[in-house]
Order: C-alpha cells, then structure tokens, then sequence
C-alpha cells in the first residue's frame, strides 16, 4: 500500500495526545515514511477512507472512539489492516485493557516511550507482515 506516486510507506497515527501525536509525526518522517494523524477513532475512519495506509499506530483511550472500538472497526472494514495495527496506552494495568491486548496479539508500545522504540515496533511490525 505504499504512496503510487513516490514509494512511500503510509502511517496513520490515531493519538488525542497532541505532544505524543507530534512527536511520533517528527520521528516517523524523519524516518522516510509519509504521516497522517487522527485525534480520534472517528476522525481515523474517514482517513481510511479516503487513503491506504501500511500501517496504524492506535492508542487504546482516546474520546469519541477509543482504540478498542476503532480497532474493531478495522477488523469488520479493512481486515488486512488488522496485522498493521500497533497499539498503544498508558494504561498497562487495567485489566481491561491488559485483556484487549492479550487478544489482540497485536504488538504493544507502553506510553511513554522513546523516539527509539518508536521506531524499532514500527520497523519490527513492517518487517513481519513484509515476510
């Protein structure tokens, strides 16, 4: 699903932090790949949409339309999507969210995380669905 036009990996973002969104906009770039950002799940959808997207990094709580809701959303519209999804929160010991990921089986990026990891989960999940 790379950009046509100039070969480019697409990232959506979906994070209602706004330093975390940016930040992950900054690395992500720097690390050649195009990014699109979304506050909320709703706001996610319509960019599915509109565009193709090679990967998603999704935080689990978010207003409007949490994570949880979006990744299911994902699953029924776009289920290829699924094992591009990376998920993320802050909220590691819920055990509501602890059982969403365990089901999941999607990789996990604990908030807060360094540019580093950012980027290693990213390369990491891309080279797995690349094999």
């Amino acid at each position: 699903m790379k950009n046509i036009s100039t070969g480019v990996k697409r990232i959506l973002v979906v994070e209602d932090e706004p330093a975390i969104n940016q930040v992950c906009r900054r690395v992500l770039a720097k690390e050649g790949f195009e990014v699109d950002t979304a506050i909320n799940g709703e706001m996610a959808q319509e960019m599915l949409r509109e565009k193709d997207y090679d990967l998603i990094l999704v935080d689990i709580k978010m207003p409007v339309m949490n994570g949880k809701e979006f990744y299911q959303y994902v699953g029924e519209k776009y289920p290829k999507l699924v094992e591009r999804t990376i998920l993320t929160s802050g909220d590691v010991m819920g055990g509501e969210t602890r059982s969403f990921l365990e089901q999941s089986g999607r990789p996990f990026l604990p908030k807060p995380f360094t540019p580093n990891e950012l980027k290693t989960v990213v390369r990491e999940t891309l080279r797995q669905i690349e094999k």
